[in-house]
Parts: C-alpha cells; structure tokens; sequence
C-alpha cells in the first residue's frame, strides 16, 4: 500500500510513477484504490493499462472487500497488487480505525510505503513516521519515500532521523516540483479524458520516481506481505447469456462507474451498450439505462442542445424502460440545471430543477434505509453508499416522494433520497455492487421483463 501521514502528501504521483514503471518492466501488476473515489482509478488505469478496482470496509464490509482484493488478483493473473490508500494513513470515522487505510493494510497483512511531505521540517519528521508506527491499528511501515525536498541537506537530515529512530529505510527523496501536481477541480483531481497531457504527466512521473527512488528496493517491499488466508471462494458460474441490453452513458460527461458494478451487470445476463452522449443524437435499441455520475455541468450546452437523446431517453423512461441515475445522471433527468446564471433545459423526466452551490451540498458517505417497496428495494432494505455533490433540486418533491430515509448523509433533501419514478430510480447516492448485491440481479430482471414486454 502507497499511503502518507495526511492529504495530498503525494501518494497518487508516486503510486502512478511505479504502476507505470512496473507495467513497463513487463510485472503483471493489479491496481487498487482504498475509498470510494472514482477519478483516481481512471489515473491508475492509464498508468498501467488494467483496470484499477475500489476496496472499501464501510461500504462493503471486510469480509468481501477481503475476497474482491484475492478475486480480482486471481482474474488478473497479476504478480503484484499496489493499493493506494486514501486521505492519511489513520484517518477515518472508526475510533479504532477499522475502516482507515491502516486498516485495511492489516485486513491485507499489506506492508505500506509511506510517503512523506517534507516541507516545514528536518529531523521532526521522523516524529511523523513514529506516530503512524505507534497508532493503532498497527501496520507495517516498509519504506519512507521524502517528497518535496528542498535540498540536499534536509534530505540527509531528514533520511539519518527517521533511519535511526523508526528502524525504516528511506527509499526514495522526491525534490520539490511544482510541474509534477495533479491538476484538481471541485471535485478532487481533473479526469484523464479531461487532461489532454495525462500520459506525459504519467511518463514523467514515472521518470521522476525511476530518478529519484529505489525502484528495486520498492519492488522487493512486495515480498515482505505474508500469505493471505482466505476461505476457499466459491466458484463463479460461467456468464449467461444476455437476456437484456443496457445502455451505459460513458463518456467526459458521465464517466463514474466502478468495474464491479459492470462486471455484476453482465454476470447477471446484461449486454451492455456503451453511449457517448455527445455524439448519439438518439438512444439505440436497449431494454435499460445506467446514467452514472460525472460532470455534466461541464458540458451543459452540449447535453441540452443533443435534443433528439433528451427526447428518446425521456420517452423510454414514461414508456416503463428501467433506469438506474446516479448524481450526474439525476441531474440529466431533470427539466433543467442553473449554473453561473445560466439555465439549461435537460431531460425532464423528474419534475424539478436542479441548481448549483458554491459549496457541497453533500459529501461522503451515506446510511440510507427503504421505506416501501419499488421495482428496486423491500421497505426496511439498508444501503451503504457515497455521496459529492454541489448540486440540490430548487423545490424537491414531498417525502412521500421517495425511496429512503437519509439516516447518515444529505441526499436530495437533506433527509430523503431516491426518486422513483414508473422503473426509474434517481438518486444522489453512488451504489457499490458489493454493498448490495441484489442491484445487478434486479436491474437485468427489469430489463429482460421490458424487453418482453415489447417483443
């Protein structure tokens, strides 16, 4: 695991410097990423050329955030597993830290290369490395990587400090470079399809740490993780055939989707039918739609002036075709969107406007809790999910209006979230297939029962 003492440490810069040297080495290597962050993934997934998959205890539970770590390593035939954790190495909601990256460090038996800003500080900073030695829950700090070293000096004061009182090698001293940031938007960094040099930042940053650190001495880190005991898992049964199309926006505009949340769909019959919804002026042949999240108030003019999509994908929807939106995808449904005094007609599906603060509106996780029964979820039905979002309807719909009770989160209404609407569901909350295993199933369902019911 790549993690640090804090944020923006420089944990991204160096995981996508060594996934890139790695992969270039010709290591089978799988990526993964600690949280439910979808922008880092997309960096992974170019630096290396696999697809990088989330793991995270609280939405998922041990147990089977445990299991897709060994399943996902077993289907990439991958000889090594680098996972970048998320904020600092401690940090979570967890007093005891169960749902931190230490903790899945330990739910890994992972050892985990710490990267350290070294700004503001020489030998202090070996009080840094001691703390995320001491704080429970306990992990195994392999390798210190400096970055941002201002010079030749700090680097020997700070490498001779934390070698001699913490019992770590430093492996790596990173000198300051302002060229080498990620570029961030409002909500984290900026998206691989949207950065048009995110292969040369890659290409660099593979430079810069080959330069820079150990590369070797990092590689051999991998081999200190001890065997991981697992139940046996069961079997997957082969992948049906496919008894439904859905259509999945994917593109700039809509771009958040996990790869277990495909994966799932298509193991549960699904054929799935990917949509640019700049270029498609109307919805092909599908039995269903996935409107994920995304940024579509980067792209507002475009999204509304592709009037034929909107119609179709609103005259599906009313016909009874199933749609699953999410965030971005809520919003693409709604009559219209204003953002920096501009009003944009969108689908009109769901009988609200959208409009935009200058602060989140909600954001991190969310408890949410079924309160009747939907063509998606049985009343009583818990869902663990994830929420950011600086958007929020003008005048939402009543409470008997929807889906489920926030218990931890904002959702649409501060206390409400998920719109139902004939096979519609439209929500704020970003759903992992492994915190509720029942979704794929029941999407394909509702697909392949409109399907026949056309046919």
């Amino acid at each position: 695991m790549v993690s640090a003492p804090w944020k923006s440490s420089g944990k991204t810069t160096v995981s996508l410097g060594l996934l890139r040297n790695f992969s270039a080495r010709g290591e089978s290597i799988s990526s993964f990423k600690k949280g439910p962050d979808f922008i880092d993934p997309m960096w992974h997934r170019k630096a290396c050329g696999c697809e990088c998959r989330n793991l995270d205890t609280w939405m998922m539970g041990a147990e089977r955030c445990r299991d897709l770590f060994v399943e996902s390593c077993l289907k990439d035939s991958a000889g090594l597993a680098l996972i970048e954790g998320n904020h600092g190495l401690h940090d979570g909601m967890d007093l005891g830290g169960e749902d931190s990256s230490a903790g899945l460090a330990g739910l890994l038996k992972a050892p985990v290369l710490l990267v350290v800003d070294s700004r503001r500080t020489n030998r202090g900073v070996a009080a840094q490395v001691l703390g995320m030695q001491a704080m429970p829950p306990r992990v195994t700090i392999a390798g210190v990587v400096l970055n941002q070293v201002a010079s030749a000096r700090q680097e020997a004061k700070q490498k001779a400090a934390i070698e001699a009182y913490c019992g770590v090698q430093v492996l790596g001293a990173i000198p300051a470079d302002d060229s080498l940031s990620l570029p961030e938007r409002h909500l984290g960094l900026t998206t691989v399809d949207e950065a048009a040099d995110a292969d040369a930042f890659i290409t660099a940053a593979a430079a810069m740490v080959s330069r820079h650190c150990d590369v070797d001495a990092i590689r051999a880190l991998f081999d200190l993780a001890p065997p991981l005991e697992v139940p046996c898992l069961a079997q997957r049964p082969p992948v049906p055939s496919p008894r439904a199309r859905i259509g999945v926006f994917r593109d700039a505009a809509f771009c958040f989707y996990y790869p277990d949340n495909l994966e799932a769909l298509v193991s549960s019959g699904a054929e799935l039918v990917f949509i640019d919804t700049f270029s498609c002026s109307a919805l092909p042949e599908v039995d269903g739609l996935y409107i994920g999240g995304g940024f579509p108030e980067s792209f507002f003019g475009a999204l509304s002036a592709n009037t034929g999509l909107l119609r179709d994908v609103r005259e599906r929807i009313d016909a009874g075709m199933p749609a699953w939106a999410e965030c971005g995808g809520l919003i693409y449904l709604c009559r219209s969107a204003v953002r920096d005094g501009a009003s944009w007609p969108l689908a009109g599906v769901l009988p609200f406007d959208i409009s935009y603060r200058k602060r989140p509106a909600g954001v991190g996780y969310m408890e949410l809790v079924s309160r009747s029964h939907s063509p998606w979820f049985e009343p009583g039905e818990r869902l663990r999910a994830h929420e950011f979002h600086y958007s929020a309807p003008q005048t939402p719909l009543p409470a008997a209006g929807y889906q489920f009770s926030v218990e931890r989160g904002t959702g649409i209404t501060g206390g409400d979230d998920g719109v139902v609407y004939r096979n519609l569901f439209a929500s704020y909350a970003h759903l992992h297939a492994a915190s509720s295993p029942a979704w794929a199933p029941r999407f394909v369902a509702l697909a392949a029962s409109f399907r026949s019911g056309r046919s």
